[in-house]
């Protein structure tokens, strides 16, 4: 069956090819579409490549031109969910209420601040205003010194991820002239906020430096705090929540060391908790005089242990929560008279309070399945714990527990401006039955009236990479497929960490495989059980989970009616071998490294799916790309384009979408972002066949 079929004009662009061999293990490949990656890169200057990503924009337009009504109404619906002129609830610190708000139209945020009890705030910052005339703009961190009197924040203008750091005088409201560039964007001040720690980015975008920037010298000068020489190791810097100390932490996926100092003296002595050692990954906080570790030296879903601030060795760790098959410990912040820390119990979201006296707890919640995170919790001293709490029904909510009490206080519940009934709906969490036996947590949203008789549209995400575990999250936007008819799936699969640290080490390296497996048996088990029928199934992952889509396209293309591709990680083993680009030595603790093994080379090339498309039918796709993109280069989808339509042997549209100024995240503004979300709809509906139902 042809669905979603191709336009007769304009014909989809066709990138030539041209020879290029290269030759691993004894094994020789070719790769026509190789020279879409221009040798400049970052910068992307050829004129044969920038013309094809051109030619493939224009073919986009073409096709979904003539769908704009459809677009425009689904961008309204979506729109019509946001609370325009949102604000925040205020968080505290250092005798300061601040807060950040989206007034009515604008596309980004005004972070502002108010004396404690005060109610009349002023303007921090206005990244509208930072933003004036940009194509794109990120903010990455914003830190106010300890004296209150100082903004240093991070911008990144192109999407590249490297950041400048600028400096503002809150009283005058001038911009100093320290200006700090290819940063990571993370700031560390020091106690008497005349300094301030930050990572530097190599020229291939690898956090690998630590500085020392004291304010109102030449940047050129910064001394050198911390070098990280291992390529594959990234460096991030980060204060203590005690603020007495700056943290370095520096890992690659399952090895990490931390390193300390004194923010009283930034360029004092560092002192490292525990020196690396091969699969030791381990995270630190400090407060009450103690550090705390989270630590898998002893269980892989890690232990909780602290130790004197004076002896931080690992000998002298102390245990106070054990590692447990059961219990899968994701975090912790340390305050002055508790601790908090994040945990998974056989898989359902917990928070767990430490009393200084030994004592735990657990928050109670409304309702589970549900996804819980620490919230804003800026203050040391604080007495409360601000908590975020969500589900597939429930809009997310700002909770404040008083920790003595043992009492949750609604602060805030996000607002669904154009009205929201979530009787309407229903959320299950199910287990499918993988080919191996294994058990693949499924979440899964649809209105109460959705028929279980295979009849229905049902839509697939997945993503299953670096222990990344997908959380039931709710999603206004997602509201335009459910009143549609559309059911919404999660398929946690093996490579996320959403059942414990054993459930990512069982989707990486040697059982990758597992990961598409997963996702092919969630569909079959989704159309068993009567959610969907084969070939009326819908699929979309970004990144890693692109490569997942694409995967589970060259594997069961029978499956799916449509699938989209954001930024998709679908070049594997060209990527993995090559050292220079600037995420791969980091990544073959996750994949493998097939410059060194044959075996991980034949593993890769089994599954990567640029590498695996053949001449068969393939649905119809829409495919993402970021031109100033560091994590997938832009090449990857751009050539996965190429290949499939050198081979596919059907009629079904393949769209490639290359954002021009903007990077791995898309678009920056809210209302691009909500652009983006409905020309993906509208692709999905229009594939389903559905572009005239209303919800």
């Amino acid at each position: 069956m042809t669905i979603l079929p191709a336009p007769a004009s304009p014909p989809p662009p066709r990138a030539r090819q041209r020879p290029h061999t290269y030759t691993a293990h004894g094994v020789t490949l070719d790769d026509p579409w190789h020279w879409l990656r221009d040798p400049g890169y970052p910068q992307v200057t050829d004129a044969d490549v920038l013309a094809f990503l051109e030619a493939e924009n224009a073919y986009f337009e073409s096709v979904m031109g003539p769908l704009r009504a459809l677009t425009g109404r689904l961008f309204e619906e979506i729109k019509g969910r946001i609370k325009e002129d949102d604000r925040a609830v205020p968080w505290r610190k250092n005798g300061y209420d601040y807060q950040w708000s989206f007034d009515e139209g604008s596309q980004y945020r005004v972070w502002s601040r108010v004396r404690a009890g005060g109610t009349d705030f002023e303007t921090l910052l206005d990244e509208n205003r930072e933003a004036q005339g940009l194509e794109y703009f990120r903010l990455r961190d914003l830190e106010v010194s300890p004296d209150t009197r100082l903004l240093a924040y991070s911008v990144d203008t192109s999407g590249g991820e490297r950041f400048e750091i600028r400096v503002k005088d809150l009283a005058s409201g001038e911009l100093l002239p320290d200006r700090i560039e290819q940063t990571d964007g993370s700031v560390a001040w020091s106690t008497d906020s005349r300094a301030f720690l930050y990572t530097v980015v190599s020229r291939e975008w690898r956090p690998y430096q630590v500085r020392l920037h004291r304010l109102g010298t030449d940047p050129a000068g910064d001394p050198v705090i911390y070098e990280e020489r291992d390529e594959s190791f990234f460096v991030h810097v980060e204060p203590s929540s005690s603020e007495r100390y700056i943290l370095i932490r520096t890992a690659d996926h399952v090895t990490s060391e931390v390193h300390v100092v004194s923010a009283d003296d930034p360029a004092g002595r560092l002192r490292v908790v525990a020196p690396r050692r091969p699969r030791h990954d381990y995270y630190i906080d400090h407060g009450q005089g103690r550090f705390y570790v989270l630590t898998n030296d002893t269980h892989r879903n890690f232990r909780l242990a602290s130790v004197a601030e004076g002896l931080p060795a690992q000998e002298h760790w102390d245990t106070l929560i054990a590692g447990s098959d059961h219990r899968y410990l994701t975090g912790v912040q340390v305050f002055r008279d508790f601790v908090a820390v994040p945990e998974r119990i056989d898989g359902l979201e917990q928070i767990r309070i430490i009393a200084p006296d030994g004592d735990t707890h657990h928050v109670r919640f409304p309702e589970t399945p549900c996804h819980v995170s620490l919230g804003n919790n800026p203050e040391y001293a604080q007495s409360h714990l601000r908590l975020g709490y969500e589900s597939m029904v429930s809009p997310d909510s700002v909770f404040d527990y008083d920790v003595a009490a043992r009492r949750l206080a609604l602060r805030k519940e996000r607002e669904i401006p154009s009205g929201y009934d979530k009787e309407r709906y229903v959320s299950e969490r199910l287990l499918a039955t993988a080919r191996d036996g294994a058990k693949v947590p499924v979440s899964i949203v649809y209105r109460r009236d959705f028929p279980r008789d295979g009849t229905a549209p049902l839509h697939l995400y997945g993503y299953g990479a670096y222990g990344h575990g997908l959380t039931p999250s709710f999603s206004p936007s997602r509201l335009s497929l459910l009143d549609r008819g559309f059911a919404f799936a999660i398929a946690h699969v093996r490579g996320g960490d959403e059942l414990g640290y054993h459930w990512y080490e069982d989707g990486k390296l040697d059982a990758r495989w597992n990961t598409f497996k997963d996702f092919i048996d969630v569909a079959r088990f989704l159309v068993q059980e009567g959610y969907a029928s084969a070939g009326d199934i819908s699929i979309s992952g970004g990144s890693a989970g692109g490569e997942l889509v694409g995967a589970a396209v060259n594997l069961a293309p029978e499956l799916w009616r449509a699938a989209v591709l954001h930024v998709p990680f679908v070049d594997v083993l060209n990527t993995m071998l090559d050292p220079g680009l600037p995420l791969t030595p980091i990544e073959w603790p996750e994949w493998g490294n097939p410059i060194e093994s044959k075996r991980a080379f034949e593993l890769i090339r089994g599954y990567s799916p640029y590498d695996n498309i053949a001449s068969r039918a393939y649905p119809p796709m829409l495919v993402t790309a970021g031109l100033n993109d560091p994590r997938v280069t832009y090449w990857e989808p751009a050539k996965w384009v190429a290949k499939l339509r050198h081979l596919k042997t059907d009629d079904n549209v393949l769209l490639l979408k290359t954002h021009m100024g903007a990077g791995h995240s898309g678009r920056s503004g809210r209302y691009e972002a909500i652009q983006e979300v409905a020309e993906e709809y509208t692709f999905l509906l229009m594939a389903f066949g559905l572009a005239d139902v209303e919800p």
